[in-house]
């Protein structure tokens, strides 16, 4: 792969390029190899014409929101990785009851923009993190909230660079799921119906989410938040913490001892050592409790 020549062809779509990117950078675990392009685009447009490039080239392309959600090898990624720049604040448009926005804008962004606009129903996404693009892409949720609640529709760029508007409708969303997975599409913007209510009332759940969520989770070290799905019938943290892993360790990776559904970096995790640890306690949890735990983390590379 000729990344040098490849990346001034890239520049000239006005997209911004680093040859060899360690993905470690890029994550929210800190964990990962470099990929040999990341492909930065300023836009939808241009990040079509960087998706066309890559099919014309046949170059293996995957794509990247904010990390958040995200477990890379440590051989790191052959080929590019796309993803949106995070999108100014003055993108978003509000027309009564809802808002569109931009993909690479930051969810916290989105909801502190409802709120200042008297528009409620995204308290429960406030201390989520990444990008809105991210949180449609796996319906994103928290406290008894999902994205499915308050999407209208969203755009998408497809691998065959086509772009479609997508209804909710037809998103396929289920529990950390939606048709974006399966199609292996990028959403590049998204509108959110809201409801009207007083600022001041939305804020005081934005600050109790937030509250809970620092006071529950292990925020103060790089993870990827929950790493496994919820079980039905069953929370996989009391699943793990009833078979005595918490604060079970593999190398630098450990079971959190704040909250068992976490998988955190205490310091020099590597992927093997988390894919490891999470093999580990999947057969744990299966031989006492007889449920079988499906990672809700991503793995590329």
């Amino acid at each position: 792969m000729l990344t040098t020549d490849l990346a001034q062809n890239f520049r000239a779509l006005q997209c911004a390029v680093e040859v060899q990117a360690p993905m470690a950078r890029y994550t929210s675990f800190k964990i990962g190899g470099p990929v040999d392009l990341l492909v930065t685009a300023p836009s939808a447009q241009a990040a079509e014409k960087a998706l066309t490039f890559c099919r014309e080239r046949e170059l293996p392309v995957s794509f990247l929101g904010n990390g958040t959600n995200l477990l890379v090898s440590d051989e790191g990624i052959r080929g590019v990785v796309l993803r949106l720049s995070g999108e100014p604040a003055e993108q978003m448009a509000v027309h009564g009851d809802t808002i569109t926005c931009p993909a690479g804008l930051p969810l916290k962004a989105l909801c502190r923009f409802a709120r200042d606009n008297g528009l409620a129903g995204l308290e429960f996404a406030y201390g989520i993190p990444g990008t809105v693009g991210g949180a449609v892409y796996m319906n994103a949720g928290a406290y008894g909230g999902q994205m499915e609640d308050v999407l209208l529709c969203a755009r998408a760029l497809y691998p065959d660079g086509s772009q479609r508007e997508v209804p909710r409708a037809e998103m396929g969303l289920g529990y950390r799921r939606s048709i974006f997975m399966e199609k292996q599409a990028v959403v590049i913007a998204a509108a959110v119906r809201l409801t009207p209510d007083e600022p001041a009332a939305i804020t005081a759940r934005m600050e109790e989410y937030l509250r809970r969520r620092r006071e529950k989770q292990p925020l103060e070290y790089p993870s990827a938040g929950s790493f496994f799905k919820r079980p039905e019938g069953h929370f996989a943290g009391a699943l793990i913490e009833s078979s005595g892993l918490k604060g079970y360790t593999v190398g630098g990776a450990q079971v959190s001892e704040k909250h068992a559904g976490f998988v955190i970096n205490r310091g020099g995790a590597t992927c093997a050592d988390v894919l490891s640890l999470a093999e580990q306690v999947r057969e744990k949890v299966l031989l006492d409790h007889g449920v079988e735990l499906e990672p809700e983390v991503r793995y590329i590379g």
